[in-house]
């Protein structure tokens, strides 16, 4: 008997739609969650190592969580008001392109892993996130039937 788990057949149906959009044009900013933080998930013997494009943000800004076989990207930063008037000593925007301050990426992981083990290592704009693998053991425990 397998456990259906209706919320990541949710983030599977969004995966697929984003790759589907990446495909069609792959800038397409359609405001769906999960289109602002670009992925690679690559699966190794003993762990999974996500790696994420996280540009312009610090250590601080970012926040990294596991739940079951879910793992959430966040990110966000202060951005910097604008000069109200001719008095502040600040700059003077003409064009302000920048002003994207909050992201967030769901990803279902393919297999269950140890959230006690897992590590995050950011620099240069790259969030890499090493997730050891549960062994059997480790994952489950089992039932004698009689």
């Amino acid at each position: 008997m397998t456990d259906r788990d209706p919320f990541g057949e949710i983030d599977e149906l969004f995966e697929r739609l984003n790759r589907e959009l990446d495909q069609l044009g792959g800038q397409l900013d359609t405001g769906l969650p999960g289109r602002g933080v670009k992925v690679d998930l690559a699966e190794h013997d003993e762990e999974l190592v996500v790696t994420a494009d996280l540009p312009g943000y610090e250590k601080d800004d970012i926040e990294v969580t596991v739940q079951e076989r879910t793992l959430t990207i966040e990110a966000d930063r202060e951005e910097e008001t604008e000069r109200e008037d001719e008095g502040d000593d600040g700059p003077r925007y003409h064009r302000r392109e920048r002003s994207r301050t909050a992201v967030s990426r769901r990803i279902r992981l393919p297999v269950e892993v140890d959230r006690a083990d897992a590590k995050a290592r950011y620099a240069n704009g790259v969030l890499t996130i090493t997730l050891p693998k549960l062994t059997a053991d480790e994952g489950g425990h089992t039932i004698d039937v009689s």
